[in-house]
């Protein structure tokens, strides 16, 4: 009898089941993830199993605005920027990241793999900042569309009421 789609056999999970994702900015991004949240059908959280291969790094360091997000540390050793500070992760190591403008990053400058459960929420529309570069990105459906924080135009809420 086959497994039912709730379940993920993770120990299962062949190198094909992995994709390979790069931020487009950052050239020493690279993770190998694999969605077992996708796989038991889930909408609206997401959780994956990550692998963070020596010498890379996950995005770029940014911030949520709408989504929180968390990763639980497995094997390996990294390096986490936690707002202005980097502090070095191991396995059992959970981080949480509220929605509340807390920039973070993971990089692993060692020899091994860094494996990770990555998970958060899944929104229709999320606002993410990004700023070593930056720039603030709007991710909706499958584009991203990202903006350069200097060029915005910036308007008080006043600017919105009508004047007498």
């Amino acid at each position: 009898m086959p497994d039912p789609k709730h379940l993920v056999r993770t120990r299962s999970l062949k190198e094909s089941d992995y994709a390979t994702i790069c931020h487009p900015l950052n050239p020493r991004s690279e993770i190998r993830m694999a969605r077992l949240g996708d796989r038991a059908g889930m909408q609206r959280a997401f959780l994956s199993i990550t692998r963070l291969p020596p010498g890379k790094e996950s995005f770029l360091p940014h911030a949520h605005s709408l989504q929180e997000e968390f990763m639980f540390v497995l094997e390996g050793r990294g390096l986490a920027l936690i707002g202005d500070e980097e502090i070095e992760v191991g396995p059992g190591d959970y981080l949480g990241f509220p929605a509340d403008g807390t920039v973070h990053h993971l990089r692993n400058p060692g020899d091994d793999d860094l494996v990770c459960l990555m998970g958060g929420e899944q929104t229709a529309v999320e606002v993410t900042r990004f700023p070593t570069i930056g720039k603030v990105a709007i991710f909706k459906g499958s584009a991203v569309t990202f903006y350069d924080e200097q060029l915005g135009q910036h308007l008080p809420t006043s600017a919105w009421r009508a004047k007498d």
